[in-house]
């Protein structure tokens, strides 16, 4: 799917992955949902999360707390008039080269989550961020610097990583395991 570069494609495709996400997911057998994820045998799947995400729960508390974290975001920006008073995306004491780390207290902090209170909590966050990027103009969304507190970015960038790519992301990890279950 191309990335988002209008505000009429970012809530489309927003629309659509997540969308598809939850199909993706109603549509699995039993099986495929109670079988640990394990991709330890493929060795293209070296990064982080590969081995961190053990079920479809972890991959939906992972999109909801990064959601959460857009929200703070633009909570703790949207009346940021200058870069010098903009509050980072992450939280302070991780960069993105720790971020990792950060993914992994997500992760512990949800092992008692139910699959059905993660679907619960991601839609109603994917709710906010849509409801969040309605407010804001094709111009706020998509000019770089538009805003000084995205850096030489813009802030549709953001929300399409909150939202259809981190989708995106989540669908091609179910994907692949539903693929190795069969």
């Amino acid at each position: 799917m191309p990335r988002a570069r209008c505000k009429d494609d970012l809530m489309k495709f927003s629309e659509e992955n997540y969308s598809k996400l939850m199909e993706m997911i109603s549509a699995m057998t039993e099986k495929q949902l109670s079988t640990p994820f394990d991709f330890s045998d493929d060795t293209s799947k070296k990064e982080a999360h590969w081995s961190r995400d053990k079920n479809v729960r972890d991959v939906l508390v992972h999109l909801y707390e990064w959601h959460l974290l857009f929200l703070k975001f633009i909570e703790n920006n949207s009346k940021v008039t200058d870069s010098k008073s903009a509050v980072a995306f992450l939280p302070s004491e991780y960069s993105w080269k720790t971020y990792g780390a950060m993914n992994m207290v997500f992760w512990k902090k949800h092992q008692n989550t139910s699959l059905e209170t993660a679907k619960d909590q991601l839609a109603e966050t994917h709710k906010k961020v849509l409801a969040l990027a309605e407010k804001y103009t094709n111009e706020e969304l998509f000019t770089k610097k538009y805003f000084p507190w995205t850096g030489t970015t813009d802030l549709g960038a953001y929300f399409v990583s909150a939202t259809s790519s981190h989708y995106d992301w989540a669908i091609k990890k179910i994907k692949a395991h539903c693929k190795k279950i069969g």
